[in-house]
């Protein structure tokens, strides 16, 4: 990987849910060349042994966030909130990858624009609108977004901890 996002902080963690509630660690994406290597990173840090729901949250700074589900066998599932992250650096690259979008090269200054599978926290009680409305919401920082998630998905406290 040639390079990560040039003067911003990279916060990463993932969060597993369990039978009393979800439990978390941070998670080191700087080694990460492929799409993959962020699956594993989630397996690694958590421990994760079968079908457990896992989310892997990323904030870069004020730029953009994005959320990996994985579940099991299951293909993982990716929401970024912003299509032009790739734009800015590797790891941005590879989470648009992983929603199945490109940065458009030809009109980079079209503003935020979400992309992925909306629908990733729908069952959890966060409906794709609300996902959209939160990531376009003026003013808010990413990890003010992953924050507002948390608390609705119940690990706000944990998120809390690992900041």
């Amino acid at each position: 990987m040639a390079s990560r996002p040039s003067g911003s902080s990279v916060f990463s963690a993932a969060f597993v849910r369990t039978a009393s509630g979800w439990r978390g660690a941070e998670v080191d994406l700087g080694r990460a060349e492929i799409v993959d290597d962020f699956g594993d990173a989630v397996q690694e840090h958590l421990g994760l042994d079968g079908d457990e729901l896992a989310l892997l949250c990323v904030e870069v700074e004020d730029e953009w966030f994005a959320l990996v589900r994985y579940q099991g066998d299951e293909e993982p599932r990716a929401f970024l909130s912003d299509a032009q992250a790739g734009l800015t650096d590797d790891l941005g690259e590879l989470f648009g990858e992983l929603a199945g979008v490109a940065p458009d090269t030809d009109t980079p200054e079209v503003g935020v624009r979400p992309a992925g599978d909306f629908e990733l926290l729908s069952d959890l009680g966060v409906s794709p609108e609300e996902l959209i409305e939160l990531s376009m919401e003026e003013g808010a920082l990413p990890a003010d977004t992953l924050s507002v998630i948390a608390e609705r998905l119940a690990f706000a406290d944990e998120l809390d901890r690992l900041r």
